[in-house]
């Protein structure tokens, strides 16, 4: 039974991995069409504080896509989900919620909230790296991951 749900697991794995691909491959079309529409709009080769706020935010939800499949690859591979990846991409998908937010309507406490979590991912990312540097052979720096 532990065979067969082993197999099930890594085919089910390899479709998401593969559905994850084609969505970042149309993240990343949607995007160039995107910025090429905000280029072509009166005045051209311009764009504005929102345009821009815009751009960035689908620029970093493509990056998050890109996390995830690393992520479900070191899954595939490894058999474990990496807890540096998975911090980096949340906290990569909560920057990217600092950077799109309209703060004349976002209340204080929100902004509070969105604040700790950015602190406590970015402890936690922090703490594993250091972590996972004290058991790496000496050869390797923190730099070279």
């Amino acid at each position: 039974m532990d065979k067969i749900y082993t197999i099930f697991e890594k085919v089910i794995i390899t479709v998401l991995l593969g559905l994850m691909m084609i969505a970042v491959l149309v993240s990343t079309v949607e995007l160039a069409v995107i910025l090429y529409q905000q280029l072509m709009e009166p005045p051209r080769y311009l764009l504005n504080v929102k345009e821009m706020l815009e751009v960035f935010g689908f620029f970093l939800l493509v990056l998050i896509g890109l996390e995830l499949l690393v992520s479900i690859k070191a899954y595939l591979q490894e058999n474990r989900v990496p807890a540096k990846v998975v911090l980096l991409v949340a906290l990569v998908a909560v920057s990217r919620k600092v950077i799109i937010l309209d703060y004349k309507e976002t209340s204080p406490e929100m902004l509070y909230g969105m604040s700790t979590i950015i602190l406590a991912l970015s402890t936690g990312y922090f703490l594993v790296r250091r972590a996972l540097y004290w058991k790496a052979p000496a050869s390797k720096t923190p730099l070279n991951d």
